[in-house]
């Protein structure tokens, strides 16, 4: 199967790019995804050594700040099980869970963030989903689309 491309976007003061640089072997959790199309794409389609663009969300300076790989692939997000978390869902049970989480390992710290003015003003990625669905967690990013953003360093 072909390596695929994606895009994460994180909120950097409850889990950026530094929390997962801190995480021992640079690698953690990525759960707490409560949309349903994020988590299809979580669940059917990204798959171990995928690479994926971390992005920093709902912050001052919104953007790409590097990359990552999947290390482990889609499992039950233990924080749907939990209330006290604030990712709990009492719907969700070990038999029948509902969301799910995957394993990620930091391969890049960008030496400057590639933010979202600079993404839309690049003409051959006026079609990225970034683009086009802006508010989606979890999103594909295609191979050519991969490229230019890594040219741009």
């Amino acid at each position: 199967m072909a390596k695929k491309y994606w895009l994460f976007k994180a909120e950097p003061h409850i889990y950026g790019i530094e929390h997962l640089a801190a995480a021992p072997n640079k690698t953690g959790r990525w759960d707490g995804i409560r949309n349903y199309q994020a988590r299809n794409f979580l669940r059917d389609q990204v798959a171990l050594n995928d690479e994926v663009f971390i992005y920093h969300s709902s912050c001052k300076n919104v953007g790409i700040v590097g990359t990552a790989k999947i290390v482990k692939p889609a499992y039950p997000d233990p924080t749907q099980f939990n209330p006290e978390s604030d990712y709990y869902d009492p719907k969700s049970t070990q038999e029948k869970p509902r969301w799910v989480s995957v394993d990620i390992t930091l391969t890049n710290i960008f030496p400057r963030l590639i933010s979202l003015a600079e993404i839309k003003t690049q003409p051959q990625l006026e079609n990225m989903v970034l683009v086009k669905q802006s508010r989606l967690s979890t999103q594909p990013v295609t191979e050519n689309e991969w490229k230019i953003i890594k040219e741009l360093l």
